[in-house]
């Protein structure tokens, strides 16, 4: 089973993207901040990390360009997930090495079909 690291400071959102991903058979693990997911990343390897870009300290910008500069992470796609939705936004998520973006409020099966290419690909 594939398992999925939701990084999102949102109760409410954290609760919707945990509650698709899990009808979809996949185990979910959570982190509010940057911090917190490095610290689960230090514990285990997710197969994907669906990522927020306002987070409470270091931003998910930030997280996603030091994901994919570690070595250990680095191969780790990452889908960020954002009400930050201009094309701006989409061109740093790409520039710093996110697998995909996608705008809040997210919609299931666009998320779904993203996790499923992603996860197949590696």
């Amino acid at each position: 089973m594939s398992t999925v690291l939701v990084v999102e400071d949102s109760m409410t959102e954290m609760q919707l993207l945990t509650s698709y991903l899990k009808t979809a058979g996949l185990t979910v693990v959570t982190a509010q901040s940057g911090e917190e997911a490095q610290a689960k990343l230090s514990a285990e390897t997710p197969d994907l990390i669906v990522l927020d870009v306002i987070l409470p300290g270091q931003s998910g910008f930030e997280l996603c360009r030091e994901l994919k500069a570690d070595p250990r992470t680095s191969q780790i796609p990452v889908v960020i997930c954002s009400t930050k939705d201009t094309e701006v936004d989409k061109m740093w998520g790409n520039l710093l090495g996110a697998n995909a973006y996608l705008p809040k409020p997210v919609d299931p099966n666009a998320l779904m079909n993203t996790v499923r290419q992603l996860i197949a690909i590696r």
